[in-house]
């Protein structure tokens, strides 16, 4: 499989799997138990490998997120605890997450190996929470450790998806409304709210940009390689 294929074909699971577990009631759950108020969890969580820096340099590394949004959460969150103990313990959520929800019968190990291929010959330039993230110390557990580095993917497809959103001249909002308008609320949106029918055009350019630069990463691999990574990652989806 060629690169860019490669990068089209894994970009579902990249970017969804670790989203469902940072959508779970049990990692909220587990941040009100900690002091948290809800989503600031997330925020402070996803956040925190960045340290201990204003909560305007958080949203610019949260593209999408309205920036009243990001630093409302930050500022409340700073109380709780440090900001690398709240990354630790978002990660943490995610290695409990894999555990009890990833399938079965998936060779994570291998699929933890050759997301580690790609992260390691990553050039993190632009992509700040994909840096802050390959910092946190790695789970043991096959299961684990493949959701681990699949997230370190995520916030660095995510990166390289906002560059090329806002190379193409949208705004955040309305890369929102093209692709996730049921979420606009989550990410601090509220109205009057964009028609994507504007937008829609700009964004598949974007898509395809951010796949043409996921390919670049994915280069690293040859293709019997890339063939397994996205296999894997789609056996992991469950699809």
């Amino acid at each position: 499989m060629d690169a860019l294929t490669a990068a089209t074909r894994s970009a579902g699971p990249i970017s969804g799997v670790p989203a469902t577990f940072m959508l779970d009631g049990a990692t909220y759950e587990h941040g009100g138990a900690l002091g948290f108020d809800g989503i600031d969890f997330y925020f402070a969580g996803r956040g925190g490998v960045l340290g201990d820096v204003p909560g305007s340099v958080v949203a610019a590394a949260m593209v999408f997120f309205n920036p009243s949004t990001v630093v409302a959460a930050w500022e409340r969150s700073q109380a709780v605890c440090s900001r690398a103990e709240a990354a630790a313990a978002f990660a943490g959520c995610a290695q409990t997450w894999a555990q009890a929800r990833l399938p079965d019968g998936v060779d994570y190990l291998r699929l933890a190996e050759l997301q580690g291929q790609v992260i390691a010959a990553a050039n993190p330039a632009g992509a700040p929470l994909f840096a802050g993230w390959t910092r946190l110390p790695e789970p043991a557990s096959p299961k684990a450790l493949a959701l681990h580095r699949m997230n370190a993917l995520r916030e660095l497809r995510g990166a390289l998806h906002g560059g090329a959103v806002l190379g193409e001249g949208l705004a955040p909002v309305e890369a929102v409304m093209v692709r996730t308008p049921f979420m606009s609320g989550l990410f601090g949106w509220s109205d009057p709210l964009p028609d994507p029918e504007h937008y829609k055009a700009a964004w598949d350019r974007a898509e395809l940009a951010t796949n043409r630069a996921m390919a670049r990463h994915l280069s690293v691999l040859d293709d019997a390689e890339r063939d397994e990574l996205v296999e894997l990652s789609r056996a992991a989806q469950g699809g």
